[in-house]
């Protein structure tokens, strides 16, 4: 039995390091991928999980799957193709670790998962089903996580979704709108930043995470502010969260995709429906989600930026 399933790419992320003599970075390679990231934080705090998806049957690939099975994720629906490389990120960041993209897919193996190596017995085991938009740029990726959507919706688990828009890895900005509209119709639960907001409707994290409750059938909103923190909202609770104050941020790779798995590891072990939340509940899913968040920003990467509980709750004591 598993607690969250999750359906994405894996991913490398070079990171830059230095620079050469010549003015070239010097880069470290970390793993990664939104839905990997989001599943490292759940497992480390407590929760059972398993990946869908496809890696290159390449070193890389391999590595992959190595550091989630080190993590303790389920990696049986991971699929390793000989045909297509594992996919590659190449991040840059600026003064205060805020990073930027561009990717070495075209295709990466990510984009490769068909409909039909979506294995039904995992939704048959499971309370939630994950995930983003990203395997919903190409085919047939965009097919198998329609397909998992539908099956999601069979064996009645919950829908995860984080948007998670890489504007590059898209052909038109109106596809990734049309993609992005089509998941959060399909969600229980949303983690959408306030960028996203903006960038989908032009409105405020409030106004936006309404929009989703009462339009779209959403139970679950989960706006994050960057380093402001979350405000975080269900049809009958609302609570605007800060992020602990004097984090040195080194890099900011992952610290959405972590704040996602943190949530939801509370969300889980608190044991109510969306609905059920009281503020209180609400409050603490948030301000753990926050702090997990915000100390992930201290390290580079984000599968192994994901602090320890004790550092968390240590953080949050203090307050």
């Amino acid at each position: 039995m598993y607690d969250v399933i999750a359906l994405g790419e894996l991913l490398i992320d070079f990171a830059p390091q230095s620079t050469n003599e010549s003015g070239y970075p010097i880069l470290a390679a970390h793993p990664g991928g939104a839905p990997g990231n989001f599943l490292a934080a759940l497992t480390k705090y407590g929760c059972r999980t398993a990946m869908i998806g496809k890696v290159g049957e390449d070193t890389f690939g391999k590595l992959l799957i190595k550091t989630l099975n080190d993590a303790g994720i389920d990696t049986a629906g991971v699929i390793m193709d000989p045909s297509v490389f594992t996919t590659l990120a190449f991040v840059s960041l600026d003064a205060s670790g805020n990073r930027d993209f561009s990717f070495a897919r075209k295709p990466g193996a990510d984009t490769c998962l068909t409909p039909e190596e979506v294995n039904e017995s995992f939704f048959s085991e499971a309370k939630v089903f994950h995930f983003g938009t990203l395997s919903l740029t190409d085919e047939p990726a965009a097919s198998a996580t329609r397909r998992a959507v539908e099956l999601a919706k069979k064996h009645g688990l919950l829908i995860s979704v984080d948007p998670n828009l890489r504007k590059p890895l898209w052909k038109r900005e109106e596809d990734a709108k049309a993609a992005i509209e089509w998941s959060l119709r399909q969600a229980d639960i949303v983690k959408i930043s306030d960028e996203e907001i903006d960038w989908l409707w032009g409105l405020s994290p409030e106004k936006g995470a309404w929009k989703l409750l009462t339009e779209y059938d959403v139970s679950l909103v989960y706006a994050t502010l960057g380093p402001k923190g979350c405000y975080a909202a269900t049809r009958g609770q609302a609570v605007n969260v800060q992020s602990p104050a004097g984090i040195h941020v080194v890099d900011t790779t992952g610290a959405g995709d972590i704040f996602g798995g943190s949530a939801m590891s509370q969300f889980i072990q608190c044991g109510n429906s969306p609905s059920e939340l009281s503020e209180e509940d609400l409050k603490t899913i948030v301000r753990f989600a926050c702090t997990a968040a915000s100390l992930s920003t201290q390290k580079h990467g984000g599968i192994t930026s994901v602090p320890e509980i004790t550092q968390i709750n240590s953080l949050l004591n203090n307050k």
